[in-house]
């Protein structure tokens, strides 16, 4: 797995390759991030199959559509947030000194959706944790013991909620109900920071862990 931290607010993607399928998919696509995974592909020579987007705010989807024209990648998104997707200028809240192209022809999953079926065959478990957007989700990779939170979770903290379809009790409830199931050694790797355990912000987190009730 290799990690890029990519564009103006340091937001992280995730990309994963298999040597056997030669297939590869991403987590995120920020501002900046085409370069990196371009590059990486080229050099283990694996095809982008699947493009998996945790929420669509700016910073995780600037790269998208690039990156989907360039590999033939299939984008899947929660349907809750495909209307930052395909109208992506209309919702920066702030001015950006670049443009973000709409993506198109997209996979929905829903609120009932529990696992995505990644275009090389195999497939990931899909956890609906609304809070820091109406369409949030996570990315549960059991076989490795790992979960793809976006900025649901955090190092010692979680996603923000005073932006357009945030709510923190709703964001809270998600990740003790959702997220903290998980088995303790879960390694949480977030949008933003460093990575984590689902057992130590069980614990710990400040905001969420489930003895701060």
């Amino acid at each position: 797995m290799f990690c890029f931290e990519c564009g103006p607010v340091a937001t992280n993607c995730y990309l994963v390759g298999d040597d056997q399928t030669k297939t590869a998919y991403l987590v995120d696509a920020p501002h900046g991030a085409s370069e990196p995974v371009l590059r990486v592909l080229s050099e283990r020579g694996w095809r982008l199959a699947d493009i998996l987007l945790t929420h669509t705010h700016w910073d995780h989807t600037a790269d998208c559509a690039t990156l989907k024209r360039q590999t033939g990648a299939r984008v899947t998104v929660h349907e809750a947030d495909l209307y930052r997707l395909t109208d992506p200028m209309a919702h920066t809240i702030w001015p950006l000194p670049f443009d973000i192209e709409p993506v198109a022809d997209v996979v929905l999953m829903d609120a009932e959706t529990r696992s995505v079926r990644l275009d090389s065959g195999g497939q990931l478990g899909v956890l609906f944790t609304p809070g820091h957007t109406e369409g949030g989700v996570c990315f549960v990779d059991a076989e490795a013991g790992r979960v793809f939170v976006g900025d649901t979770l955090f190092n010692g903290s979680v996603g923000r909620t005073d932006l357009p379809g945030g709510d923190m009790p709703t964001l809270i409830n998600s990740i003790r109900t959702r997220l903290f199931p998980l088995p303790d050694h879960y390694v949480a790797w977030p949008g933003h920071g460093p990575e984590t355990t689902i057992g130590a912000e069980r614990r710990t987190n400040p905001f969420a862990a489930l003895d701060a009730r």
